[in-house]
């Protein structure tokens, strides 16, 4: 989908919800409730608190306001896996998706999203290591988690950057979720990791002078809200309060909260990712 058609999907979506208001399914209204399902293993998008064992992040920050906007909805979370995330959504434990969930071409052919934040994959390594630029983990070990898009990117590259210049592969190696790829890393059974732009200032915050960043994030995608596709009346009203946060200034807050503000969109986009 190319930028214009995705300006011209919003554009006819404004048209709709200007004449009427997006209405929040029926369902839901009656309930006043809002289930969402998250993994709580990636910081700083959603994640425990070590001191609070509070649920919290940026997708929670979202979350909530989206939540209150909606007519004060109550959020009911669950926890679960990354990989559990999108059954989750097709049996109707959750209403949608956000959490670190990355627009995929792969994952639109029963859901939709409405993207929100820039993101990309991103070469880090330990301070210590020799690595200074991305060839230099040609032929080296890099993990990254294992149901992400970040295996595919990583071996694309690797054709692309080691592979087509007389250089060994990439060898990649999975990981559960980032945190158990950064264990991975400390204790020396991968030369390297990948995890998205938008978790490592987090992580190297955290663990002062131990990581550092390789490169530049070598693919750029978005993350997004995910929708069932028939659930077109919600993914209209969420995208509605969405951007009207744009608008106000109260989209650009979280991010800045978060130290992410230079992954802000200007509008909420459907299935805007290339991959």
């Amino acid at each position: 989908m190319t930028r214009l058609s995705h300006f011209l999907a919003f554009a006819a979506l404004a048209a709709v919800t200007s004449v009427q208001a997006a209405e929040l399914p029926a369902e839901i209204k009656q309930a006043g409730v809002l289930k969402l399902t998250v993994n709580s293993t990636y910081a700083p998008m959603e994640y425990r608190d070590p001191a609070s064992n509070e649920l919290v992040g940026l997708d929670i920050d979202l979350a909530n306001e989206l939540a209150k906007r909606l007519g004060g909805l109550k959020i009911v979370w669950n926890e679960t896996p990354f990989a559990e995330l999108i059954p989750s959504l097709q049996t109707k434990r959750a209403d949608f998706i956000i959490s670190g969930i990355s627009d995929r071409a792969s994952r639109r052919e029963t859901a939709d999203f409405v993207d929100y934040l820039t993101t990309g994959p991103q070469f880090f390594v330990m301070a210590v290591s020799d690595a200074k630029a991305a060839t230099d983990l040609c032929g080296k070990k890099v993990g990254t988690t294992r149901s992400t898009s970040f295996p595919v990117e990583i071996e694309k590259w690797s054709k692309q950057n080691c592979e087509a210049a007389g250089k060994p592969a990439i060898q990649y190696v999975p990981g559960e979720n980032s945190i158990d790829v950064r264990n991975q890393l400390k204790q020396g059974r991968i030369d390297a990791a990948v995890q998205g732009s938008e978790t490592l200032p987090y992580a190297q915050t955290q663990e002062p002078g131990k990581y550092r960043i390789v490169g530049e994030a070598f693919a750029k995608g978005y993350q997004g809200i995910m929708f069932r596709k028939d659930d077109a009346a919600l993914r209209e009203v969420v995208t509605e309060k969405l951007a009207a946060m744009i608008a106000d200034g109260s989209y650009k807050a979280v991010l800045d909260k978060w130290g992410l503000g230079a992954n802000m969109v200007t509008q909420p986009m459907l299935n805007a990712a290339p991959q």
